[in-house]
């Protein structure tokens, strides 16, 4: 009983989670024990990662690249939602003047939602946990491990 409220006394008092860091359940063995652990997206893709730069097996960093690639698309998923709460009080002309600030290109053709994600996908893309994960994929890619099926 004093170790469930340990437990939840330390969940609790967690500081917040950046944008991007989502957390996903483990499970994991030490010393013989299983312990479950709790993990955010950024860190399990940082894990992800390193354990594929160490592999030397294809198809484990196959495996690997996989799970990151959904810990990716959730990470980007979290940037559009903390983006979308940051902007949603500013203008269409402010909106649009922080998208040519970020350095892209935008036009008035494209509408609120697209600016938003263009800025989320920027920052995301900037984001260690990000960058980690395109590093992962071109070197999977360099040793002919990808996500798209060959024909």
């Amino acid at each position: 009983m004093q170790q469930q409220k340990c437990a939840s006394l330390k969940a609790s008092a967690q500081p917040p989670q950046a944008p991007g860091a989502v957390k996903a359940s483990m499970v994991q063995e030490i010393g013989g024990k299983i312990v479950a652990m709790m993990a955010t997206s950024t860190q399990r893709l940082l894990d992800l990662a390193a354990a594929a730069a160490a592999s030397h097996d294809e198809d484990r960093v196959l495996l690997l690249l996989t799970e990151a690639s959904g810990s990716y698309e959730q990470g980007f998923h979290d940037a559009l939602r903390t983006v979308t709460a940051r902007v949603a009080v500013m203008s269409s002309k402010v909106l649009v003047t922080a998208v040519h600030a970020a350095g892209l290109p935008c036009d008035g053709s494209q509408d609120r939602a697209e600016l938003v994600s263009l800025l989320a996908l920027t920052e995301w893309d900037m984001a260690p946990a990000a960058l980690a994960y395109s590093e992962m994929a071109e070197d999977a890619a360099r040793r002919g491990v990808c996500l798209i099926p060959q024909s």
